[in-house]
């Protein structure tokens, strides 16, 4: 069986929210169990769960909230829902851990339990965005590392083609680097430096690079694997988030006005319906953070029963797929593209 441990008090909502998704993760998925972590009476809340036999209560005092400094949760709350289900992965009970919570707090704790993989310098954050195919383009690093080397950027490269090849069954996604331009003269010092090494990765055959992309080929679908810094990865991220919103308002507004406008809504509900489906973030939750010990799955902190339920399919996939052995064996293989290898990988600054 996968097993999945489930941080249930994390997120905006907490256990009306994780407690529900798990009922409908377990009946689309009859070869899963999970633990759930959390304070012993929200355990009640739930007795669907409890008494299907597939379910594990475990019990933490604290929780960290959203809003909670990265010092706090990791010093201070060392019993929190959040820990005690990384700590679950780090002892081998569990093969992925799932949260809603904190996300500066969940990558510092994961980082902090787990420990970072030989060859590994800094772990990332992946995830999919909507695009026009109908698929998903993966995207890192999602905001855990602002500045980047060149070196950092091959990393996330390597560990995204992990990651997509355990997920979609493609073997050899194609990767993108993120840059002004298609040509190989445009971009920052590390850009043009990151784009040498994803060439010579491609050449040994450790990585499919495609080539320099604009930020339109993200939702073009153009490459399976876009890559960038944490900053950039960010912004896109968030800007993607507000269009779908406000696409979503817009349509409210039209059907709250005069006749007309009503009508005119009315006939393009359809077209912008199916255009709000495919943008609809909640398809997509559920960021891995790659290049841990371990396997880590990041919910949006407001999702709803959905979306939380998206986000476990993934670490589900992930570590039925064996995505962690997959990003070791490609992190070693390519550890002598960077040219800071010496013996045993990449240098690991954790």
């Amino acid at each position: 069986m996968t097993i999945l441990a489930v941080d249930c008090m994390g997120g905006d909502h907490g256990v009306s929210v994780t407690l529900p998704a798990c009922e409908v993760f377990l009946n689309r998925h009859p070869d899963a169990r999970l633990l759930l972590v959390g304070q012993a009476d929200a355990a009640a809340q739930s007795p669907v769960l409890m008494s299907s036999g597939r379910c594990e209560w475990v019990h933490a005092t604290e929780v960290v909230a959203m809003d909670d400094p990265v010092e706090v949760a990791l010093r201070r709350k060392k019993d929190s829902s959040m820990r005690i289900a990384i700590q679950q992965v780090k002892d081998g009970k569990a093969q992925a851990a799932v949260s809603a919570g904190n996300t500066g707090a969940l990558m510092a704790i994961a980082r902090y339990v787990l420990k970072t993989l030989d060859g590994i310098d800094r772990p990332a954050i992946a995830s999919e965005m909507p695009n026009r195919k109908g698929g998903g383009t993966t995207m890192l690093d999602l905001g855990a590392n602002v500045d980047c080397t060149a070196e950092h950027l091959l990393q996330f490269a390597v560990m995204g083609s992990a990651l997509v090849a355990a997920v979609s069954g493609k073997e050899q996604p194609t990767v993108g680097l993120l840059n002004i331009g298609e040509e190989v003269i445009k971009g920052s010092d590390v850009i043009k430096q990151t784009g040498e090494l994803l060439r010579t990765a491609g050449a040994a055959g450790d990585l499919n690079f495609f080539g320099n992309v604009e930020g339109n080929d993200i939702f073009k679908g153009t490459v399976d694997i876009v890559v960038c810094d944490g900053f950039v990865g960010n912004v896109t991220l968030k800007a993607a988030e507000g269009l779908a919103g406000m696409m979503g308002s817009f349509l409210k507004e039209e059907f709250s006005r005069g006749p007309l406008r009503k009508l005119a809504a009315l006939c393009a509900y359809p077209v912008l319906k199916a255009f709000m489906a495919r943008m609809d973030h909640r398809r997509y939750n559920g960021a891995a953070l790659l290049g841990l010990r371990g396997l880590v799955f990041k919910s949006h902190g407001s999702a709803d029963v959905y979306a939380f339920g998206k986000a476990m399919d993934r670490a589900y996939d992930a570590a039925r797929n064996g995505l962690l052995e997959r990003v070791q064996t490609r992190i070693a293989h390519a550890a002598s593209v960077s040219g800071v290898a010496s013996t045993g990988g990449l240098t690991n600054a954790s």
